[in-house]
C-alpha cells in the first residue's frame, strides 16, 4: 500500500480520535511506520519484549485519570506551540496480518489500530476489565464515527 493512502489514515484515525474525546487545543503525534523488525527492536528496547507487535504508544503528557479533561498542566513545544502527545510506532507487516487474520480491509485496520494508540497517549489503557471496556467501546464508537464496521472484528 502506498505510504500516502497510510498517512491518509494516519490523520483520518487521529484527528477522529481526538474529536471524539473532545480536544479543544492543537496537538501532534509523531507516527513512526516500520516493519516487523523494526517495531521488534523498540518492543524489546523500550517493553523488555522481544517480538513483533502491531503498534506501540509513548504518552508524552500525564494525566489523572484517562482522557483529555485531565490532562495535568499540558506544556506545548517551543518551537510549534503544539501540545505534544507523544510518539506512536506502527508496524506495516503486522497490520497487514492482523487484517488478513481477522478478515478486515487494510484501511480499516490501520484506522483502529490507529485509533487504539491514540487512545493510549489520551492515557486510555485496558491493564484490567473495567478499563479494557471503556478503552474497546470508545474505539468501536470512533469507528463507527469513521463508518468503519465494527462487527467484523
Amino acid at each position: 500500500m502506498p505510504l500516502y493512502i497510510i498517512r491518509d489514515i494516519i490523520q483520518k484515525a487521529v484527528k477522529a480520535t481526538l474529536n471524539n474525546e473532545e480536544v479543544d487545543t492543537v496537538c501532534e503525534a509523531n507516527v513512526l511506520v516500520t516493519n516487523d523488525k523494526g517495531i521488534r527492536k523498540y518492543n524489546c528496547d523500550y517493553r523488555g519484549i522481544d517480538k513483533a507487535t502491531d503498534v506501540l504508544s509513548f504518552p508524552m503528557q500525564t494525566f489523572s485519570k484517562a482522557g483529555w479533561s485531565s490532562i495535568s498542566e499540558p506544556e506545548p513545544d517551543r518551537d510549534t506551540g503544539y501540545i505534544p502527545l507523544g510518539d506512536i510506532v506502527a508496524s506495516s507487516e503486522t497490520i497487514k496480518k492482523h487484517s488478513d487474520e481477522y478478515g478486515k480491509s487494510i484501511f480499516d485496520e490501520w484506522a483502529y489500530m490507529i485509533i487504539h494508540s491514540t487512545l493510549h497517549l489520551l492515557g486510555y489503557d485496558h491493564d484490567n476489565d473495567h478499563n479494557e471496556k471503556i478503552m474497546f467501546g470508545k474505539s468501536e464508537q470512533i469507528m463507527q464515527k469513521m463508518g468503519i464496521n465494527v462487527n467484523d472484528k
